[in-house]
């Protein structure tokens, strides 16, 4: 037994980051071949409780190594799953009576949502722009399903994470290069609100600049005069239609990496109350969850009327801060292009575990007081027994701290005319802290057409410490 507790104590103290300690370092370190090749090697993890996350990391990879038809049928697979096992309602209610990690992991909202964002680059990178649309149909379904979601939870109010800005503009994008320009339109209006509701209250992000001139394009082009008229006004410029020579870029610049999942805990103190009820109770917090475990009666038995003390085990995140905070863009002939950021992927998974805290409370302590009514059960008939399970629950007591570990920390974009042809562009960031650093590209532009580049600086600096909810 004292081996058996030993292994438990060793598996239940590592992260799922440290778990997967092998992969992480090739893939922060930019060896995707290196990286690619640990996953292909793991014959459990296809089919592992964490299987989404292995598809969901096979799709990265193999996008940043231009393997895009890959990396879709990868995306595919896990589109599939986080769609099968949010439905899977035994895998929910399991969760309730052992240790979470044993349980298939479900994916995050913002995870399922940057899927597509992912399949909707590689079809553009290759050319199929009719794909693209399915996707961003497919996007749009679930960002009606996300609403649907928080105002049946009573969480769509101001402060809360319930609509997306970025891909709603990366809708319009893809729209516009279409040259669905209604559609694009739309897409555009409703970045340009969520952006002005939400994200500049919560995130600090204002609606881009290239969103806004997007806007007046699209509705000039559609012969909307009056909207036109309105947002002119507004954003205190005017539009003026060009006439393109060649086609244009759009640039994704995927800076850092997302945050990690770590655990902490809480110490409560299990206090009887009346009829059978038992407080799990932090008095430092402020924080009281009573569970009815029992018969009052059977209190004298068990000797539960002294206090007992336990530990209880939640999720957090882990910020790896951006090493870069400005990038550039540099065409020859051309001033400098400021790329803009338009999602915070870092601060959107932060908020999204502070808007469900209550609810991560409610859960974990529900299966700590199911795991103290068994163990009361079975000391009820063996003491020793009892006092056993009692070490186990102790042990076996661990957060979920799965997540898609392969995301960016933010997203940034630019948009640009350039000339028919081979061109060459180059990349700089810039750093507060480090020396700057360029990166140089040749995209194919075609006229009247929108050609897609996309790149991923890994840089990122240790976990910082996170804040408590």
């Amino acid at each position: 037994m004292l081996w058996l507790c030993a292994c438990l104590l060793c598996t239940s103290c590592a992260s799922y980051y440290q778990l997967n300690y092998k992969f992480n370092r090739f893939f922060e370190e930019g060896n995707m071949e290196k990286a690619e090749k640990v996953l292909a090697g793991s014959k459990k993890a296809p089919e592992g409780k964490a299987k989404l996350l292995y598809y969901l990391n096979r799709g990265v990879v193999a996008s940043m190594q231009g393997q895009y038809t890959e990396s879709n049928e990868f995306f595919e697979e896990a589109y599939r799953l986080g769609e099968d096992l949010r439905n899977n309602y035994w895998n929910t209610a399991s969760s309730l009576f052992i240790n979470p990690n044993l349980t298939y992991y479900t994916g995050e909202d913002h995870e399922l949502l940057l899927l597509h964002y992912y399949k909707t680059l590689n079809f553009l990178k290759m050319g199929d722009t009719q794909s693209a649309l399915v996707e961003c149909r497919r996007l749009n379904i679930k960002l009606q399903k996300l609403s649907d979601k928080y105002r049946s939870a009573a969480l769509g109010k101001k402060g809360k994470y319930s609509r997306d800005a970025f891909v709603h503009n990366l809708m319009g994008i893809i729209y516009d290069a279409d040259k669905d320009y209604n559609n694009a339109f739309i897409a555009y209006r409703n970045a340009l609100e969520i952006y002005e509701q939400d994200y500049q209250g919560m995130f600090g992000i204002a609606a881009p600049l290239q969103l806004k001139k997007d806007l007046l394009r699209t509705a000039h082009l559609m012969g909307f005069a009056e909207e036109q008229r309105r947002y002119e006004e507004k954003f205190g410029f005017t539009y003026k239609a060009e006439k393109q020579q060649g086609g244009e870029l759009v640039f994704f610049w995927n800076n850092g990496l997302g945050p990690v999942k770590d655990e902490w805990s809480i110490n409560f103190a299990l206090v009887r109350g009346e009829g059978g009820v038992v407080n799990f109770t932090n008095t430092e917090l402020g924080l009281n969850f009573p569970f009815q475990l029992e018969d009052e009666e059977d209190y004298e038995k068990k000797n539960l009327n002294d206090v007992e003390f336990i530990r209880v085990a939640f999720p957090r995140y882990l910020e790896r801060r951006e090493v870069f905070s400005k990038a550039n863009l540099k065409v020859a002939g051309q001033k400098s292009i400021a790329l803009e950021q338009v999602e915070d992927i870092n601060e959107i998974a932060f908020r999204s575990l502070q808007q469900r805290m209550l609810k991560e409370f409610g859960v974990s302590l529900l299966r700590v007081a199911l795991k103290k009514a068994t163990e009361y059960a079975i000391r009820e008939e063996n003491q020793d027994l009892g006092a056993v399970v009692s070490l186990v629950n102790a042990i076996t007591e661990k957060a979920d701290t799965r997540n898609w570990q392969t995301i960016p920390h933010s997203i940034y974009y630019a948009r640009t005319p350039l000339d028919e042809g081979l061109q060459t562009i180059t990349l700089e960031l810039e750093s507060k802290h480090r020396s700057s650093r360029t990166h140089t590209f040749e995209v194919d532009i075609k006229k009247g057409k929108t050609t897609f580049q996309t790149f991923h600086s890994l840089d990122a600096d240790l976990p910082q410490s996170a804040y408590y909810y």
